[in-house]
């Protein structure tokens, strides 16, 4: 099973436009969908869609509007109840992809709902191949608590991937995660340097800066960094060596929850016993499934164009 952990869940509001963003003018929307939302959400969504076992775990009442969304989705989920409603953000989608996004901050939590959270996630990830913590936290939750609750699963034998940003992300390399999932943005926070230049150096064919940078954080943290790079395509660095994938071809319609149902390819390939270079393949390939979707839709098998992924060894 693949447990993940949603500590500041949304619904998820589209508004999608069939003409480019005039700031200041009004316009009228061509379609508005709203999805239960969340990092971990969306790759529990996509590890569901594949027919694998999943468990989502997120703070929200039992009368709240994401819950019901989940219960329509047929998604197993556990929840802490919390007294305030669960944020919804707002993606405003343009006909050619671009897509730009206000995300509210979320309610706090409680002490006391947060010492539940963290014990709901330790008692559940006992039947658990990966534990996967996803994401902004709440206002108020401590910027080491994925640091914590890491090692606290590691104590009980469990691996765990980790997927923020921010001050969050700076505190968890020390706690070692078995895997993280960095933008190009989130990986020069971690080393140093300028997440553009890194990205941009890899759009252009060179992919020296970026192996560079995750193979000095995966010495860091002793295991596995899948860095996605956006239409550049993904790199997976590991102790025994590094691969690069491109994507396939596709009509972008919104990139939101892109990264996440990339790591969720990885987990569902990894669960399969596939080698590194299928988990990098199947995690573009449903990266780039996502982005060909409206909203945050995950992807399903259906959806993934895995021929079209390339892969090859960086020396």
């Amino acid at each position: 099973m693949i447990v993940t952990v949603t500590a500041n869940p949304s619904v998820d509001r589209t508004i999608s436009l069939d003409a480019p963003l005039a700031r200041g003018h009004v316009q009228r929307a061509a379609a508005v969908t709203n999805q239960p939302g969340g990092k971990g959400i969306n790759v529990a969504r996509a590890v569901h869609g594949a027919g694998l076992r999943t468990l989502a775990v997120l703070p929200a009442g039992p009368s709240d509007p994401l819950r019901i969304q989940l219960e329509a989705t047929g998604l197993p989920h556990r929840s802490v109840p919390i007294d305030q409603p669960v944020r919804t953000n707002l993606t405003i989608a343009e006909p050619d992809g671009t897509t730009t996004k206000v995300n509210e901050p979320g309610p706090g939590l409680s002490a006391g709902e947060l010492a539940r959270l963290t014990d709901l996630v330790a008692a559940v990830a006992a039947d658990a191949r990966w534990v996967a913590l996803c994401g902004s936290l709440p206002p108020g939750v401590p910027d080491d608590w994925y640091a914590a609750v890491t090692a606290r699963l590691h104590a009980g034998g469990h691996r765990v991937s980790v997927d923020t940003s921010g001050p969050p992300l700076l505190a968890i390399a020390g706690a070692r995660p078995d895997l993280l999932k960095p933008n190009a943005f989130e990986l020069a926070e971690l080393i140093g340097g300028d997440g553009a230049s890194l990205e941009a150096a890899a759009e252009a064919g060179d992919l020296t800066p970026v192996q560079s940078a995750a193979s000095a954080l995966a010495a860091r943290t002793g295991g596995a960094v899948l860095t996605t790079l956006g239409a550049a395509g993904a790199v997976l660095t590991t102790a025994e060596g590094s691969w690069f994938a491109t994507p396939p071809q596709i009509r972008v319609r919104s990139t939101v929850g892109a990264g996440d149902s990339s790591l969720a390819g990885y987990l569902i390939a990894e669960h399969r016993g596939a080698s590194p270079e299928d988990r990098l393949r199947t995690a573009v390939a449903y990266g780039s499934a996502a982005a060909a979707l409206p909203g945050t839709t995950p992807p399903d098998p259906t959806d993934l164009d895995l021929a079209g992924v390339h892969v090859r060894p960086l020396s």
